[in-house]
């Protein structure tokens, strides 16, 4: 199980600084979201810089209006063609928003038989997202909100699963069940890890409600073999880079413990 930390966690502070903090605390690679960063430039170059702090795990499709970016079926092509030219394994993207009226993508999201075959072209693996419910009436506002749903659509177009533990915790669905419906699918390749509660997401853990000790628990029993990947919002930290690093420590050993996994400093300890 690799243990990777999102680019949106650190957002606040230059994304070099982020890959430099998440390096020195561990952390296995990085996902890196396509920002206002990718506008402009040699995008190669600068995913080529980033990876020689760190490697680079998987890329999230932009959900902002970029230049030179496109639409979001642009975007998603994008994302995968630059994924592959650096040898990025993963590439993550939202699914249609049904709110938003996003038709075109709608309709091009279900034409696509096979997205392993026909956008990943056996290079990439292609994952979609579960999505939040907002509001008082807790309305999932894209495509697929259903578990049941988004399971069947997966596995008719060949589509893989980054699972949301904070999305997933702001439906009326029951967390710890509908997260085995997915996982039992054999479909999930990435997982966005962090806490909800009290209409937040994207909290530390123990800062919401989820029951994520028995849910790290499990992927451990089970021997899950993917990526967990902390995507916190960087409001959940304070400002000062000394600070931040103490916080990423306290949640990088948090999830080491769970897991089962050992931190850099216990690998160095039985070298010697």
């Amino acid at each position: 199980m690799k243990l990777v930390l999102s680019s949106g966690s650190l957002y606040t502070l230059p994304m070099e600084k982020a890959f430099e903090i998440a390096r020195d605390i561990g952390f296995d690679g990085m996902e890196v979201i396509i920002n206002y960063d990718f506008q402009y430039g040699d995008n190669i170059a600068l995913i080529r810089d980033l990876q020689s702090i760190l490697p680079i795990c998987s890329l999230h499709a932009p959900f902002l209006e970029l230049d030179g970016w496109g639409d979001k079926i642009a975007q998603v092509i994008k994302t995968t063609e630059l994924a592959q030219e650096t040898g990025i394994p993963l590439i993550n993207f939202h699914p249609p928003a049904w709110m938003a009226f996003e038709l075109s993508f709608w309709r091009w999201f279900r034409k696509v038989a096979d997205y392993q075959e026909a956008i990943g072209k056996g290079e990439v693996v292609i994952t979609v997202e579960n999505m939040p419910c907002t509001g008082s009436f807790k309305v999932n506002p894209y495509v697929l909100g259903q578990t049941s749903a988004m399971i069947a659509f997966m596995e008719e177009h060949n589509l893989f699963l980054t699972f949301d533990t904070a999305h997933m915790g702001s439906s009326k669905a029951s967390f710890l069940h509908d997260f085995h419906l997915f996982y039992n699918t054999g479909r999930m390749r990435n997982i966005h890890f962090s806490d909800y509660g009290y209409g937040r997401e994207h909290l530390l853990p123990g800062h919401g409600v989820l029951p994520l000790t028995r849910f790290l628990n499990h992927l451990r029993e089970t021997d899950y073999n993917e990526t967990v990947t902390l995507e916190l919002s960087p409001h959940e930290f304070p400002k000062e880079e000394e600070l931040i690093r103490e916080g990423m420590q306290e949640v990088f050993h948090f999830l080491c413990v769970e897991t089962g996994r050992k931190e850099k400093g216990e690998i160095v300890r039985e070298k010697g």
